[in-house]
């Protein structure tokens, strides 16, 4: 009888050079790939604010992921090890909503070894502590110095 092989863990948690602990590529990751679902308790964005006060904390540290309107996704309760995925300004995944649920894929051809993030382009606010509180450490070239999505650019009228 023809044994069935185990396929290797697709992925594994590390210590990261971007921030905490971070997940890596255990094998080769194809381009459009779905590596793992964004699990978590689902909560209110009011309940979120609650739990997760940035005037009070030094660093912004977070595993809120917003679903929908009404509706943000807590990874430190009942989430999974995506919630370990940093961000990146050069991103090799991105994260895709299904219906009710997020996923992370693969933007490319991702070789083992190498650290899975995705850009978590958080949105502005008006508080003049953005910069400082939600600060990127990617490390790579095309880094905006932030987890904050690019400024769009306004157009000059004419």
């Amino acid at each position: 009888m023809a044994r069935k092989r185990r396929r290797a863990p697709l992925y594994e948690l590390r210590r990261s050079r971007i921030q905490g602990r971070g997940v890596f590529a255990a094998r080769r990751i194809r381009r459009g790939q779905r590596i793992i679902e964004y699990a978590g308790e689902r909560i209110t964005h009011d309940e979120g604010d609650r739990r997760y006060d940035d005037a009070r904390m030094k660093r912004h540290h977070t595993f809120l992921f917003t679903l929908d309107k009404d509706t943000v996704i807590d990874g430190n309760r009942q989430g999974n090890d995506a919630r370990y995925i940093n961000h990146s300004c050069d991103p090799n995944c991105e994260a895709v909503t299904v219906g009710k649920k997020i996923f992370i894929y693969a933007r490319k051809n991702i070789q083992p070894g190498v650290e899975l993030a995705y850009d978590y382009k958080y949105e502005w606010s008006n508080d003049k502590r953005d910069i400082e509180l939600y600060k990127c450490e990617c490390g790579s070239p095309k880094c905006r110095g932030t987890i904050m999505q690019p400024r769009r650019k306004r157009r000059r009228r004419r």
